[in-house]
């Protein structure tokens, strides 16, 4: 779903930085191999997200829902020296397609990949993060995000996407569509979460910038 007109996303991107060489390839391999290729961040999102971690500058990242690593390598670019990018996604078959473009970045030594169940990992990593990005099973958004939230250094920024969910969140909700159903429990809490101020950016699928106070 576009919430505003092709031509206008297209002159948004075409009015923002270039995306850098290793993403243009990455998301054209990203579309020739892999199923479901939408689910990529793209040029516009990958340069918001890109220049959100800029400003954070932060020491650690965590992603949660890595695909193809075009986000990752997106929020990459904003880290610290010496900072470190810690990734978590289930699915192993997309492991090799990560690390290939993962070892052609600037960043090879700064990327941690972990693989399998979010919840089971994020306590075993042991730190405390500056900027965090959310793009997983929907399902899960209010866990991970209660499970972050005490992992956050103060001023942290969790970043969660797709939550417009395709305009449906303004649509009656289906009895079997749960994934609705949850983001819809997910905007509200981050709006009334004393713990955060908010504000939601209608950004391609929609995306939650959330401040930890």
């Amino acid at each position: 779903m576009h919430f505003i007109s092709e031509e206008l996303e297209d002159y948004a991107a075409n009015h923002s930085e270039n995306e850098p060489a290793l993403l243009v390839a990455l998301n054209r391999e990203t579309h020739q191999k892999v199923l479901q290729p939408r689910m990529l961040s793209g040029h516009f999102q990958g340069r918001v997200l890109s220049m959100i971690a800029k400003l954070v500058n932060p020491q650690h990242i965590l992603e949660i829902g890595t695909f193809t690593g075009y986000a990752t390598l997106s929020l990459a670019e904003g880290l610290r020296e010496n900072g470190t990018l810690d990734t978590i996604d289930i699915n192993e078959e997309l492991y090799d397609f990560q690390k290939k473009y993962f070892d052609l970045s600037d960043w090879k030594n700064q990327i941690k990949q972990h693989l399998g169940n979010a919840l089971d990992i994020i306590p075993t990593l042991g730190k405390k993060f500056d900027l965090v990005f959310i793009d997983a099973d929907k399902e899960n958004y209010t866990n991970y995000f209660n499970m972050i939230v005490p992992l956050m250094n103060k001023g942290g920024i969790i970043l969660s996407d797709n939550v417009l969910w395709s305009g449906k969140v303004l649509e009656p909700v289906k009895p079997n569509d749960k994934s609705t159903k949850v983001l819809l429990e997910y905007n509200r809490l981050l709006k009334e979460d004393p713990r955060v101020e908010t504000v939601l950016l209608p950004i391609r699928d929609g995306l939650t910038v959330s401040r930890v106070i």
